[in-house]
């Protein structure tokens, strides 16, 4: 847990993700319809994504989805879907409540755009950022710096 810690307090641009994600391997996937809940927790596994400890709880479900993923890059784009989650990891909490029309996201490493409509409400402290939404227009302050205006967002992983 200490070297974990130790490398989330010296992040370089999003570094810690960049360590869990480095050699993710590609994938992509479309759902006409979908609805998924679920638990996890994981800790300190040899794998893409498994090695920071994290637990959480989410519970999502709408109507298209196209997704793709490889190593620190990550594009998806959703129809009408809603989705509540609550999360746990080495660097905070979070619980965070969506609804959405449509939106499209990517990002690259510290660099994340999203652009559609929906209304986000909730609040996020980890990773050494505080998060607020309140129906979709909110704020990203601290290591993660970002604005939203009703489901469409701008963020930057400063250090």
């Amino acid at each position: 847990y200490l070297f974990y810690r130790t490398l989330e307090l010296i992040d370089l641009g999003g570094i810690v993700d960049i360590i869990d994600n480095y050699d993710r391997p590609g994938s992509a996937s479309t759902d006409a319809t979908y609805a998924e809940a679920g638990t996890y927790a994981y800790a300190f596994e040899d794998k893409a994504g498994k090695r920071i400890p994290k637990a959480g709880v989410k519970a999502e479900a709408g109507v298209g989805r196209a997704r793709a993923e490889w190593s620190v890059f990550e594009a998806e784009a959703k129809g009408p879907n809603a989705s509540a989650g609550v999360h746990a990891d080495a660097s905070g909490v979070g619980a965070m409540a969506r609804a959405e029309i449509a939106s499209a996201s990517a990002s690259a490493g510290p660099l994340g755009v999203k652009v559609g409509l929906g209304v986000d409400t909730g609040v996020d402290l980890s990773g050494g950022s505080a998060e607020v939404k309140v129906l979709g227009c909110g704020v990203s302050v601290g290591r993660k710096m970002g604005i939203s205006l009703f489901g469409s967002e701008l963020s930057f992983k400063l250090w």
